[in-house]
């Protein structure tokens, strides 16, 4: 192994620190494919390179056993447990430092777990391909308050790069040959002999394909891809959130190398609803009632997302009284529904007539001498 492979930060490559757990590398990987990605950055020479490193970091960091085994060779490395000058080695003989004894054949046996992960390099003359998966598309979606209650179906208009329509991803122009690279064989790399290590890297002829076309397709110029709008069906769960996302496997970018496609990200807004609002599980609406019902008790009818329902509400019932009729709120993800949280507001009337003034007047016999007694004023 090249000692460059061993001395690459894939936690720097990936902006995250080498306590990071499984989602943050997969959050940071997901932003940076994003930014990074070859049809993101047009004329940008370099940007293939780096979209390279930052899947083969994330194709070790994402497993949990290669990740070991990299954090492991690092580790010995860094305390020269592979230098020559931490004890020395050849071929046929051990080598290490520190009381520790390592054989090549152990050197290979790390680093075989770790396949193509070294920038698309293997550390045996085994020649293989590693597919790098497709980028990640995002796209919003708006939804009306109902929809996001009762949960919807959505045909959705996404931007993003998917398989080219004229060559169906090939990159080969119709009608033309696509044949198998002379010089990797089709395998896609190139074995390379390092002092006692056997290792591959890319095939610079096919960069890595296997393949030679002998006419680029004229709509993708070879990639594969193109920039165009799709019609996608989202399925939209019952109860969803405003802005939350909904993950459609697959429907993403496409990979390369035979790698699988990215996914389709959809970031879902909720709108506003003029009558109901929401609270978790439970949605809440207030309910006006005249002076006569609160002071009385009355029987009303009162809205809900699936149709209406009779309250009672009690003599003598206060604004800002709050009642919870069950089962009448959001669908939960384990079934069952939450509850609608009706809170009463007695109504004031602030055109009164003159006729109605004085009936107040005569009611008001009827007051408590001080309702703010308990304020102590």
């Amino acid at each position: 192994m090249e000692r460059e492979w061993l001395e690459t930060d894939y936690y720097k490559i990936l902006g995250v620190p080498k306590s990071a757990t499984q989602k943050e590398i997969k959050k940071a990987y997901r932003k940076l494919a994003q930014e990074q990605h070859p049809d993101s950055n047009p004329g940008d020479a370099g940007a293939e390179d780096r979209f390279k490193d930052l899947s083969a970091a994330y194709a070790v960091l994402s497993d949990p056993e290669k990740r070991k085994q990299y954090d492991d060779a690092r580790e010995m490395f860094r305390t020269g447990g592979f230098a020559q000058g931490g004890g020395g080695f050849g071929q046929d003989q051990g080598f290490g430092g520190r009381g520790q004894s390592f054989r090549v054949e152990d050197l290979n046996d790390i680093f075989s777990g770790f396949g193509d992960s070294f920038g698309g390099r293997t550390t045996t003359t085994r020649a293989q391909r590693t597919g790098e998966p497709g980028a990640d598309v995002y796209a919003d979606l708006n939804l009306a308050f109902n929809e996001a209650i009762e949960g919807t179906t959505a045909t959705l208009g996404v931007d993003g790069d998917f398989s080219c329509r004229r060559c169906n991803g090939s990159g080969a122009e119709p009608g033309t040959r696509v044949t198998t690279c002379p010089i990797c064989g089709g395998s896609g790399v190139q074995a390379v002999s390092q002092g006692v290590f056997a290792m591959t890297r890319p095939c610079d002829h096919c960069r890595g394909t296997g393949r030679q076309v002998e006419q680029s397709c004229s709509t993708c110029g070879g990639r594969g891809t193109e920039r165009r709008n799709r019609q996608i069906k989202v399925r939209i769960p019952a109860g969803i959130k405003d802005r939350a996302t909904v993950k459609i496997p697959g429907k993403g970018s496409p990979g390369r190398l035979g790698g699988p496609p990215g996914d389709l990200i959809v970031r879902v807004h909720v709108g506003k609803h003029p009558v109901f609002g929401r609270r978790g599980d439970n949605l809440t609406i207030t309910v006006p009632v005249t002076f006569g019902e609160a002071v009385r008790g009355a029987e009303i009818t009162v809205p809900t997302i699936g149709g209406s329902v009779k309250l009672k509400v009690p003599p003598g019932t206060d604004s800002g009284k709050t009642f919870r009729i069950k089962g009448k709120g959001v669908p939960k993800k384990k079934g069952g529904r939450g509850d609608l949280l009706a809170t009463i507001q007695v109504h004031v009337p602030n055109d009164l007539s003159e006729e109605g003034k004085a009936l107040l007047d005569d009611l008001s016999e009827f007051d408590p001498a001080n309702v703010r007694a308990h304020l102590g004023v």
